[in-house]
């Protein structure tokens, strides 16, 4: 996965950087809360049955933020098959999510920002070595 952004208009949630549509970004919020409800970590069953219910339809209740609390509910539907490719793989890929295989867990992970901070210190170091002399020639 390529994750590309604006330097100048770099949005304030992490999952509008990473994914690419509003309803990614609102079901891997989804996703991220209910772990976040259990302690962190989902079984695979767990998961399964996260993925089954938003491919069935869900609704989203919650709060909305403000000086007056507002109740909203969104409905929601996200192919199961979708999910796992288009939600839950990416986001492990980039350790957004780990999955313990012995344990067959899946569990909210730090190694997303620890490869961010890789990412930029590679670009550190390339930034300061000298050019590699290319020339391009034109015809």
């Amino acid at each position: 996965m390529v994750v590309l952004f604006d330097q100048f208009n770099l949005p304030d949630d992490i999952f509008e950087i990473i994914f690419a549509t509003e309803q990614q970004v609102l079901v891997a919020k989804m996703l991220i809360e209910e772990m976040k409800r259990k302690g962190g970590e989902m079984g695979k069953t767990e998961m399964s049955m996260f993925a089954t219910a938003l491919h069935d339809g869900a609704t989203l209740t919650g709060q909305a933020k403000g000086p007056v609390p507002v109740k909203k509910e969104v409905k929601i539907s996200y192919n199961k098959r979708q999910f796992y490719d288009r939600i839950l793989t990416p986001m492990k890929t980039m350790g957004l999510v780990d999955y313990d295989l012995y344990k067959k867990t899946y569990k909210v992970s730090d190694k997303f920002s620890k490869n961010m901070m890789k990412v930029g210190l590679m670009w550190s170091q390339e930034r300061t070595k000298p050019g590699r002399g290319y020339s391009i020639t034109t015809k």
